[in-house]
């Protein structure tokens, strides 16, 4: 069965489990509820062969309707209460016509909407012991008629505390522009770009530092996370763009070092070739390391998660909800937009950038993954049941692609729990409750379960098998990035690298150096696929600036007035992303 058998989520109405569940989230906030049959019936529109819109996958939504003195129906949809920031406005006039508005709360842990009833309805926005009304479809130029003329990706309504969500073009490089040119206008465009990536790509990215003998001093290591298992500890001098402490003649490979003006963030470098040989002599599901790879750098960052919350936020473009042109289609499947039913996000806006009313929180953006055309298997027993399992993601408890078991998955739920595991049928127990999620292939590395060992995923050698990508020759060897989650000495940590030329083997048995839990892929092939950065204030005080994990990371970034800008924060993105923000 492909989507989540509806039988759990009926014994929980039954039983009023699910119920209790949306009410507990809501009722902190003073926010409307919805009641167990309409729940139900939700639920079991969520897991139908296809639906409409994205809109029918946001199985926790409420929904409050009125009529207004002059005929029009107002309806207000909270898509999710227990996440409370995405709400839907639709007026339809008296003669039929209908318009819709994505809004965003700009303070979810303040704010709360209602509607109001009676001949001249209302948003009520409640928090902080008040309540003030608006009703920003009203006049004859309105509030919202004027945000959407505004060209702005959040445009505040309400006095500041809503936003309209607004479609716009997201920045994209050269190298991006190109690509996509070649994929929609030159026949066999896609077996060009894979050419390109063969012929120039593979290895052009490559960085080798120098090693120098080991000073001894290892800066501000990290008690916590140690040290990963290598069998040498030079120095390192490489072009790692994330100022770290405690390392004035290089970095120890392995080691841990706090990033200058950033609590809770560490950086760490390595070399594959460096990792102790009782793991890289292990034959448990990874190849040998080939000779580039084994001296190809590898650039680590680690977030302390009991300092920072994780968000997903969609690009304006990709992922994609289409279908991928990689697996094959079957019967009534030809007359689906999508994979789920819809190619499209209307009546919901992607504008590919962080709330701003989130930047002085914000500590970092991680690219998030692949587009939809390479997010689903060609080959292998995965291309042909799942419908060719393409990735699934999660937005503000919105779902726009479904999560499909056998995947990767990173998840964060609404009271803020952290995970990441291979996806199974059972775990869709747990959508009701998801905020984010994003999946993106099959495991790098995984803790077996009778060793307690961080050993390799079971398709880490196969190509088509794990949908690893790399050359038309399938050559594996590229620059790559993936990310991992670790518990260590009670804590847990998020851990993102940047391979500069590996295979997916060399990419596990780094993994397993650093001890994780479970490692996946990210995106491959160029810097700006494969983005990095932490945040800080800029000297003036009015915005931020971004160091990068590698220096490359900084060409993808947009000029405006003149001087770069930090994609995803401050400028929409075409892309993905996952975001950190610090804890209040």
């Amino acid at each position: 069965m492909q989507f989540a058998d509806s039988r759990w989520l009926a014994k929980m109405v039954a039983a009023g489990a699910c119920a209790t569940v949306l009410s507990a989230a809501a009722t902190a906030q003073d926010a409307p509820t919805a009641d167990p049959a309409t729940l139900k019936a939700q639920w079991e529109r969520y897991t139908a062969d296809a639906v409409a819109n994205p809109v029918e996958l946001a199985p926790m939504r409420v929904t409050e309707q009125a009529t207004a003195a002059d005929g029009a129906t107002l309806r207000l949809v909270s898509l999710h209460p227990g996440v409370n920031r995405w709400h839907l406005v639709e007026r339809v006039a008296p003669e039929g016509r209908a318009q819709s508005w994505h809004l965003e709360n700009a303070d979810a842990a303040t704010w709360t909407l209602s509607l109001t009833k009676g001949d001249d309805p209302a948003l009520l926005i409640s928090g902080r012991g008040e309540a003030s009304q608006c009703r920003p479809w009203a006049g004859e130029t309105s509030e919202l008629a004027t945000a959407a003329g505004s060209g702005l990706p959040y445009a505040p309504v309400c006095g500041g505390k809503l936003f309209l969500r607004n479609k716009v073009a997201g920045s994209r490089t050269n190298r991006e522009a190109v690509s996509d040119f070649l994929r929609k206008n030159v026949v066999f465009g896609d077996k060009l770009v894979n050419l390109i990536k063969g012929a120039f790509f593979e290895d052009a990215f490559l960085e080798t530092a120098a090693l120098g003998d080991g000073s001894g001093d290892n800066g501000d290591v990290v008690a916590a996370l140690g040290q990963a298992r290598l069998d040498r500890r030079p120095n390192m001098r490489t072009a790692m763009g994330l100022p770290v402490t405690g390392a004035p003649d290089g970095m120890e490979a392995g080691s841990w070092y706090a990033v200058e003006g950033q609590e809770g963030i560490f950086a760490s470098v390595m070399q594959p070739g460096l990792i102790a040989q009782e793991i890289l002599a292990e034959r448990n599901g990874a190849n040998w390391l080939d000779g580039v790879e084994r001296n190809a750098d590898v650039y680590l960052a680690a977030f302390d998660l009991g300092r920072f919350e994780i968000g997903y936020e969609l690009g304006t473009d990709h992922p994609g909800l289409e279908w991928s042109s990689r697996p094959s289609r079957r019967g009534a499947e030809w007359n689906m937009a999508g994979p789920d039913g819809f190619s499209r996000a209307d009546p919901l806006v992607r504008n590919g950038m962080l709330n701003p009313a989130l930047l002085p929180r914000v500590a970092g953006a991680i690219a998030g993954g692949f587009k939809r055309d390479h997010g689903a298997f060609r080959f292998g027993d995965y291309a042909g049941f799942n419908r060719g399992h393409h990735y699934g993601f999660i937005s503000n408890g919105v779902t726009f692609s479904r999560l499909i078991e056998n995947l990767s998955t990173l998840y964060i739920t609404t009271d803020g729990e952290i995970g990441m595991k291979l996806w199974q049928e059972a775990d869709n127990e747990m959508i009701p409750r998801l905020a984010f999620a994003r999946q993106n292939g099959v495991p790098l590395v995984q803790r077996d379960p009778e060793t307690g060992a961080s050993v390799p995923g079971d398709r880490v050698t196969s190509w088509g098998g794990g949908n690893w990508s790399g050359s038309a020759e399938a050559q594996l060897r590229t620059l790559r990035a993936g990310a991992c989650l670790r518990e260590a000495g009670g804590r847990q940590f998020l851990i993102y690298a940047y391979f500069s030329s590996v295979t997916p083997s060399a990419m596990a048995r780094t993994f397993q150096a650093y001890d994780c839990d479970h490692a996946m892929l990210l995106d491959m092939n160029s810097p700006e696929l494969t983005y990095m950065a932490v945040y800080r204030q800029n000297a003036a005080g009015d915005g931020l600036e971004a160091d990068h994990l590698s220096r490359l990371m900084a060409e993808s970034d947009p000029w405006a007035g003149g001087v770069r800008v930090p994609r995803f924060v401050t400028f929409s993105d075409n892309r993905d992303f996952i975001y950190l923000l610090r804890k209040e």
